[in-house]
């Protein structure tokens, strides 16, 4: 009998052990698709920065810079998400479902806001993305980033309606967390853009 109860023992680390492994290559190949993301970023960084400095007539004929008021606002509202995506996590970790689902649509909520400000700031804007270079790497670098926003608040979408599945996270909180860390990743990108477009006249 101890013998039996000894086999089930074993096979029960050896399973939990497989799940924790397994967890941790995920997390580990979604750190390395992060970082590939931001050489991507990076790179549009660096050619911005060149452009700029380098082009004689940076502007488009008759406009002379951004306004900066709305996108501060929607800066603002995307940078304190992270905050309160932090404590949907903290919920969750407390086993507080209704919590974890207020904090989480109220993020989702605050991201769909900044790509709200985005659409109308990109409407009133008097260029295109044909219009020099700024135009071109204005609109490449907001609507890519936009691109991760929207992805983000989709992830979102996806764990929110996952929380309702019965013991959805007795296997752990992987996807949570990915999603997590790639929002503050999205914030993070917004700040250097916000300061690069806006910012730096």
């Amino acid at each position: 009998m101890s013998t039996v109860n000894l086999d089930s023992t074993l096979e029960t680390q050896v399973t939990h052990g497989a799940e924790h492994e397994e967890e941790d290559h995920r997390m580990f190949g979604f750190i390395v698709f992060l970082v590939s993301e931001s050489v991507i970023f990076l790179s549009f960084f660096v050619g911005y920065i060149v452009y700029k400095t380098s082009a004689a007539n940076w502007y488009p004929a008759g406009f002379e810079g951004l306004e900066i008021r709305e996108p501060f606002i929607n800066t603002v509202v995307l940078v304190s998400s992270s905050f309160v995506i932090y404590f949907a996590e903290r919920f969750l970790h407390k086993e507080n479902l209704w919590g974890f689902r207020i904090f989480w649509l109220l993020t989702m909520a605050m991201g769909s806001f900044f790509l709200f400000g985005q659409a109308v700031e990109w409407m009133s804007l008097p260029f295109g993305f044909t219009d020099g270079l700024f135009g071109g790497t204005f609109y490449l670098l907001t609507g890519f980033h936009g691109l991760h926003v929207l992805t983000g608040v989709l992830l979102q979408g996806i764990m929110l309606g996952r929380s309702f599945l019965p013991n959805n996270y007795e296997g752990g909180e992987y996807g949570v967390a990915a999603t997590s860390i790639f929002w503050h990743f999205v914030d993070v990108i917004w700040i250097v853009l916000f300061i690069l477009i806006y910012v730096w006249r």
